[in-house]
């Protein structure tokens, strides 16, 4: 459907912004598609300093270089990947992120009619305030473990079986009693992402994935906003792709990807687009204040 991609723009930055803030005030609908970029942006890295803080001892012993291969790595028992993935979970999903790229965000929108389609997995817009039932994870959360069979659709919530696998873990492991087993087939459970086809969508996943689809029905033809924050190349195919195809089909749709390296558009949606090539959080406080003080 889409033949050439554009990553070049001539409008200036300023001229970018005034004509978001412009649809932000007058649109009918919002739809927030948030990638890692804006996690990044929150200061959430999975790298560099903030995994030597944490990680320093996997890194020396395995050779892992980030939390992100960190979690694919096969470790010897399970005592130890709990021990990997209960510090995982703890600082990134029951942790607020360093910077409050979240918060600016939820006060750029929180009057307007939104609704949050992400693939991230740390519960970042809860803390700042979104409303739970104007979001959907596509892709699962660090707070719910699943049967890894799995034998049943059920998710569990895990902060306080994570806390006390940190507070006890010693030399990298975890104590045996405390590595989580399906209270159904006994089996080892694991966490609620999406990766394979064990991935478990329960009932409150197709809850949500209900309500964003109610919402694009009752809005896709009418002003609305795309904004897109963050969104990479991994998997196009839940945020960006949609995107284009709804902007493409609704004259009245505006698409605004905001992505530092990887901002672009499809040619056949140029007039309907703007894309800003500039970290995500400085974008927001700009458009903050532009709707603020304008």
């Amino acid at each position: 459907m889409f033949s050439r991609l554009i990553t070049h723009f001539t409008e200036d930055y300023e001229k970018r912004i005034d004509k978001i803030k412009e649809v932000i005030n007058h649109s009918d609908a919002i739809i927030v598609g948030a990638g890692a970029g804006l996690s990044t942006s929150a200061e959430f890295s999975y790298s560099g300093e903030r995994f030597k803080k944490y990680f320093l001892d996997f890194a020396d012993k395995y050779g892992i270089t980030d939390m992100y291969s960190g979690g694919f790595y096969p470790f010897p028992s399970l005592e130890e990947f709990w021990a990997w993935w209960s510090r995982h979970i703890l600082i990134n999903r029951y942790k607020k992120a360093p910077k409050p790229v979240y918060d600016h965000l939820y006060q750029l929108v929180k009057d307007k009619n939104y609704f949050v389609l992400t693939t991230n997995v740390d519960h970042q817009f809860q803390m700042a305030g979104f409303d739970k039932e104007r979001l959907f994870y596509t892709q699962g959360d660090y707070g719910l473990f699943q049967c890894s069979e799995p034998c049943h659709y059920k998710t569990y919530d895990n902060e306080e079986i994570i806390i006390q696998m940190v507070k006890q873990q010693k030399n990298m492991k975890i104590p045996a009693k405390l590595v989580p087993h399906c209270p159904i087939c006994a089996k080892p459970m694991t966490i609620n992402l999406r990766s394979d086809d064990t991935f478990v969508e329960d009932d409150g996943w197709h809850k949500a994935a209900e309500r964003y689809s109610a919402f694009l029905e009752k809005y896709q033809y009418k002003r609305i906003l795309f904004l897109e924050l963050g969104v990479g190349a991994n998997t196009p195919g839940i945020i960006k792709y949609p995107f284009w195809k709804m902007t493409a089909k609704n004259s009245g749709a505006l698409y605004v990807c905001i992505n530092f390296g990887e901002s672009c558009c499809p040619i056949e949606i140029e007039q309907q687009s703007v894309c800003i090539n500039r970290d995500v959080g400085e974008v927001i406080d700009d458009l903050l204040q532009k709707l603020t003080f304008n």
